[in-house]
């Protein structure tokens, strides 16, 4: 039996604290891991444009995000021997398969957020000064 086999054998369980699809499923639902995958279900970027459409995120974690992404099979990197080196990135096609279904999931978070709004709005009123989380720092009109 070779190795190939073995591993489509296996049963992996994300809920058991061993198995290795946590560290994917961190990769893919992080932060940076979530909108670097939807951006490039957009088409090839290079670094710097991948950058620019992924506001806000740091150029160490971009990089430390795409490698990640990378190992996980999600993302084919192209290093190009031209002066200067260009490198494009692009999804796999399991990477397409990821990023579709995170913007499925996407697009019905932002399609619900007057209703989000309406709760943490609701929840802020009669918990005050329990407001959590990065989400109560955006005021409404802000993009």
């Amino acid at each position: 039996m070779d190795e190939n086999t073995r591993l489509d054998e296996l049963a992996f369980d994300v809920f058991s604290r061993q198995c290795p699809s946590r560290g994917t499923l961190e990769h893919v639902t992080g932060r940076w891991g979530s909108l670097t995958l939807g951006a490039l279900h957009e088409g090839g970027f290079r670094f710097n444009e991948l950058r620019r459409r992924v506001d806000g995120v740091s150029e160490k974690m971009l990089s430390q995000t795409l490698h990640a992404l990378e190992r996980d099979g999600l993302v084919h990197r192209e290093a190009q021997p031209t002066n200067p080196p260009r490198v494009d990135y692009e999804l796999t096609p399991l990477g397409r398969q990821v990023a579709e279904r995170l913007l499925a999931l996407i697009q019905l978070v932002e399609g619900r957020m007057p209703e989000v709004l309406r709760a943490r709005d609701h929840y802020d009123g009669t918990h005050p000064g329990r407001a959590v989380g990065r989400g109560g720092r955006w005021q409404r009109g802000q993009k």
